[in-house]
């Protein structure tokens, strides 16, 4: 099944149930009008991450199920797979063979070996500091092969998060069959995660480095295309540059949407919400929610740097449980620029405020993403945060198949049923259609028009109230 004008949800193989079988029932038996799409979260054997450092491709985790799962989900749901065209596990067989048989190991040139890489196999401080990167140092891991030697090896992430040279032919390969594997098991959408990092050449910030990263997605496009299959790059930075993508016809993720939002409740204006809802483009997925946290760095310059702060402030004093240490160290968070929490709790557990946010989200351009603690309007999980010490697990609670019955009794996950099924049938919200929006003192009316079809968003900023035209 191709990609459809309907709301995807946004989940992990166990989240909604306990596998992959259990989840397709659950779907079909609550949300069968209010779900067009499934983006299940990283399905493979991985050693890391939560499924993002995948050890192979061609294999669903025994833990979730087969790919028959998979094939019989996507004949009811759109499906959205993630490829990690950055690295793959250390674990991997690829990595593993590299670590036993070195120079003589088939894999050698998948990875980027700092010897080969650097003028004079290492990079000078400068080059260090030129690098966009997620740790204090240089990106790399003290890759120990069998022979008893050692060599630094390109790592951005994680230590379980390898790595790969796009570059080299054998990689090319991996990269192709890959593509093609997912496009027969039916992805309707391939999202290429930390894309950006993919591209690295020596003085450079190795991050989105032009051309070289729209040439790598044209190539991509080119084989998905050739099944029906559409891209999205994942990218978490200032607005223009997924914007630069958008203008070359890719689907892009709207992560400015979330904080925007917060602000607009937050303060009772919808002043900078509106700027932004009639500049983005309508080929692109909106969320409020992911598995990450909210990030900040995304609406830089859409709301000037005190307001920025102002809605950071907010959110840990009017959210319910969201505290600065869950996104710091403490926690293992690796982004000071994203805030773990629900985006239910973000808005202090209010049902009202955030039956507003999704109905904006709903109305703004693009095709909605729902994650999965979202549609059950979920709190924050501080049980299982503690457990892990990871930040980003307050917002990746378990929910049980009985669980979810439950939470079909309550009256905010009902209505945003409701407003998800609206949103699916309407023909207002025709992707070529055109968007009106209005705002003034605390007021917000979003107008979504698509030929002779016309909805109407009428909103209170202040007492979240609304109406649907």
């Amino acid at each position: 099944m191709k990609l459809q004008n309907k709301i995807m949800l946004i989940t992990y193989a166990d989240s909604m149930g306990k596998n992959i079988s259990e989840l397709h029932t659950i779907l079909d038996k609550y949300y069968s009008k209010a779900v067009g799409g499934v983006h299940i979260l990283p399905f493979y054997p991985s050693s890391a991450d939560r499924g993002f450092a995948p050890m192979r491709y061609d294999k669903v985790d025994e833990n979730f199920g087969t790919f028959e799962d998979i094939d019989k989900l996507g004949e009811d749901y759109y499906l959205m797979f993630d490829f990690m065209v950055n690295h793959i596990s250390a674990h991997s067989e690829y990595f593993q063979d590299f670590l036993k048989n070195k120079d003589n190991s088939p894999y050698k040139e998948m990875f980027i070996r700092y010897k080969e890489f650097w003028k004079n196999g290492e990079p000078t401080e400068d080059e260090v500091n030129l690098i966009y990167k997620r740790k204090p140092r240089a990106p790399y891991i003290e890759a120990e092969f069998s022979d008893g030697t050692t060599e630094k090896i390109w790592c951005t992430f994680c230590e379980e998060q390898t790595d790969l040279d796009i570059t080299k032919p054998v990689t090319q390969k991996f990269i192709k069959k890959t593509l093609q594997d997912m496009c027969s098991h039916g992805a309707a959408v391939i999202r290429l995660d930390a894309f950006a990092y993919a591209v690295k050449k020596a003085g450079t910030n190795c991050f989105f480095v032009e051309p070289d990263t729209s040439e790598l997605l044209y190539e991509i496009e080119k084989t998905v295309s050739e099944c029906g299959s559409e891209i999205l790059p994942e990218i978490h930075e200032h607005y223009s540059i997924p914007m630069k993508i958008a203008e070359k016809g890719f689907w892009i993720y709207d992560f400015a949407l979330p904080v925007l939002t917060l602000h607009a409740l937050f303060n009772h204006t919808g002043e900078y919400l509106k700027k932004w809802l009639e500049m983005c483009p309508m080929k692109q997925f909106t969320t409020l929610d992911t598995h990450d946290g909210i990030g900040i760095v995304d609406v830089k310059d859409l709301l000037p740097d005190k307001e920025i702060d102002t809605v950071k402030e907010q959110m840990y004093q009017r959210g319910a449980n969201v505290k600065k240490i869950y996104s710091s160290e403490a926690y293992n968070n690796l982004d000071i620029y994203q805030v773990n929490t629900t985006y239910y709790s973000a808005l202090g557990n209010n049902d009202d405020a955030y039956l507003l946010a999704r109905a904006i989200q709903f109305f703004a351009p693009g095709i909605p993403q729902v994650y999965y603690v979202g549609l059950l309007a979920g709190e924050n999980d501080i049980e299982l945060m503690e457990h892990t010490k990871n930040g980003r697990d307050i917002n990746r609670h378990y929910y049980s198949a009985e669980d979810i019955e439950k939470e079909q009794k309550r009256n905010i996950v009902r209505e945003l049923k409701k407003l998800m099924e609206i949103r699916n049938s309407h023909p207002a919200f025709g992707l070529d259609g055109s968007i009106s929006v209005e705002a003034f003192d605390n007021k917000l009316i979003i107008v979504r028009q698509c030929g002779e079809n016309k909805i109407t968003l009428n909103a209170d900023l202040k007492n979240y109230s609304f109406e649907i035209k």
